[in-house]
């Protein structure tokens, strides 16, 4: 085992099984172990460079090191510099400082110093921010391009089959292989869920979507490698990569760090040129447990025995990116599929089941979740999940089929648990159906958990606990919440990770003659209020006392709820 293999296998970032791999890949490929290991996806750049700095005692060259205009030498080819991956960074009377992706090259420092005839000290460096300075030297050279929109001009003149040509040519060059695995690979370090890159007159736009909120990374791509970077995407998501003024969809599977990915990616055409949305899946850190996913224990009791009914509609609610169809999956995993029948038409398909058909819609060839329903019913399933009941005609089916003796599962976006009655409502259910049907709603939305290693307690006067509505949950004789502070391990966010808030509405008596009676979503959330129902707010504020998360958080994402049962309105004023 190579002595960086050791130190990996030491850190946890890789086991003794990606070592033997690599070895092997290292056979046929010829590069260094370390450069194997990051093409493998089983480490970043950053994490073979932190270990290459602390084995050869050599000093780590950070991106916010370089100098922000090109150090100009006298007697240096471009093309040398980009062949050996090295870029001056630094000139002093003591002589010239290199950063290099191989520093421990023994001809290297000879070589510079011969054709400068003055002293050369070499520190390491990424490879990424080596390429970037390398560009940045280049653009510098050649002064400013005359095109406005960067490579706007270089495609103009050129046949269609050129055109594709050249694009392949600019998403198969090595450096920007390299950013688009690091812009992933960042990701993956960061736990985002969605990755934004976005193009505007000013340069490129990278953020991460973290814990639900998004953040802007401080070392963006270069604006004119916005077309190279959108067309490796491409290619790798089996788009058409001459195609940019339609809007497209694409999937990309890959492996980073250890970690199975299902990036889901999404361009539409701007001003400026293409949006990349991609959807991090990660498909090693789902938990599909319903006791991990942050249910207080007594909505956890009434919404297990409405997964036990043998029949009847369970709906999930709330708005995109809530976690719903992630509670459905746990639901499904919490039940015996050794001795039920479960199918599920989904759209798409997000993580795979074990013991359970999985459905995937298609579209463009008519596969749509009513059909896809109608010959589910012919399959004897004892158990039925739909993504979403997105129209009249498949809520109808889900309707009929929870009425012939399946349980069926779905999810539909309103805002609170009750106003789920009437959407159904307006896609048609006759009310008498809603209340023969429907055995409950869950509403959800995911709040960040604040940070352990910092989060700070509060003391809370008794003004502020009348206001914010904590009197029935928090102890008298010791009002202390927790706030949030910031600090490295959290990205000076105060929070880390995220759990759910609930709303659970069950259909009980009271409820059924409210529904008949006419009662709007107002009407009905009153009434389940009057019958216990915690509502996400509430629920939001024992987690609050908890110390999980903290008031200004719950209040950021029930804020849509002080006119059903949040916040008093001196709260939200």
């Amino acid at each position: 085992m190579s002595k960086i293999g050791e130190l990996l296998v030491q850190q946890g970032k890789i086991s003794e099984r990606d070592v033997e791999r690599t070895l092997l890949a290292q056979g046929e490929m010829g590069d260094l172990f370390g450069q194997v290991l990051v093409k493998l996806g089983l480490v970043s750049e950053q994490d073979i460079a932190l270990v290459l700095s602390e084995q050869l005692g050599i000093a780590l060259q950070l991106a916010s090191d370089y100098p922000e205009e090109p150090v100009t030498l006298d007697g240096l080819a471009q093309e040398f510099l980009v062949n050996n991956a090295v870029v001056p960074v630094a000139v002093d009377d003591s002589g010239v400082r290199f950063a290099a992706a191989v520093p421990q090259d023994p001809f290297l420092a000879k070589a510079l110093a011969m054709a400068l005839d003055r002293p050369v000290s070499i520190v390491l460096g990424l490879e990424s921010d080596i390429a970037r300075a390398l560009q940045l030297r280049l653009q510098s050279a050649d002064g400013e391009s005359d095109d406005e929109d960067g490579f706007g001009d270089q495609f103009s003149g050129q046949t269609d089959d050129d055109f594709i040509e050249h694009l392949k040519d600019l998403a198969s060059e090595a450096p920007v292989i390299r950013l688009v695995n690091q812009i992933i690979h960042r990701a993956v370090d960061m736990g985002a869920s969605d990755i934004h890159i976005e193009p505007f007159e000013d340069g490129l736009q990278l953020r991460y979507r973290v814990d639900g909120v998004l953040q802007e990374a401080t070392d963006a791509p270069a604006v004119n490698l916005g077309a190279a970077i959108a067309s490796r995407i491409k290619l790798l998501s089996h788009m058409n990569i001459a195609e940019r003024r339609l809007p497209q969809d694409g999937r990309i599977m890959i492996r980073v760090k250890g970690h199975e990915l299902d990036l889901r990616v999404s361009t539409i055409p701007t001003v400026h040129g293409e949006s990349i949305v991609m959807r991090v899946l990660d498909r090693g850190s789902i938990r599909l447990s319903l006791t991990a996913m942050g249910f207080s224990d007594d909505t956890l009791r009434r919404y297990q025995r409405l997964l036990d009914s043998p029949h009847g509609v369970l709906l999930v609610t709330g708005p995109t990116g809530s976690g719903k169809t992630t509670t459905l999956y746990a639901s499904l995993a919490s039940l015996d599929s050794d001795k039920l029948k479960i199918i599920t038409v989904e759209d798409p398909v997000e993580y795979q089941l074990q013991g359970v058909n999985q459905i995937q819609v298609q579209s463009q060839i008519e596969l749509n979740f009513a059909r896809a329903l109608r010959a589910i019913l012919r399959q004897d399933p004892d158990i039925i999940m739909i993504g979403e009941m997105r129209d009249g005609e498949t809520a109808q089916i889900g309707v009929q089929s929870a009425l012939t003796g399946h349980l069926v599962l779905s999810t539909l976006h309103t805002n609170t648990a009750a106003g789920a009655i009437t959407r159904l409502e307006d896609m048609g259910i006759e009310r008498y159906l809603i209340t023969s049907a429907v055995n409950g709603v869950l509403a959800q939305r995911l709040v960040r958990t604040l940070c352990k290693h910092c989060k700070a307690p509060l003391e809370l006067d008794a003004d502020s606990i009348q206001r914010y509505g904590l009197a029935r949950f928090i102890d008298a004789a010791n009002p202390t919440v927790y706030q949030a502070r910031g600090c490295t391990h959290c990205l000076e966010t105060g929070y880390a990770g995220r759990t759910s808030i609930h709303e659970l509405f069950c259909l009980d008596e009271e409820m059924h003659r409210e529904i008949m009676s006419g009662a709007d979503a107002t009407l009905l959330h009153a009434a389940a209020r009057r019958q216990g129902m915690i509502t996400l707010y509430e629920d939001g504020l024992r987690k609050v006392v908890q110390g999980q998360t903290s008031l200004e958080e719950v209040m950021r994402v029930t804020q849509d709820q002080s006119e059903a049962g949040g916040p008093p309105a001196a709260a939200v004023a």
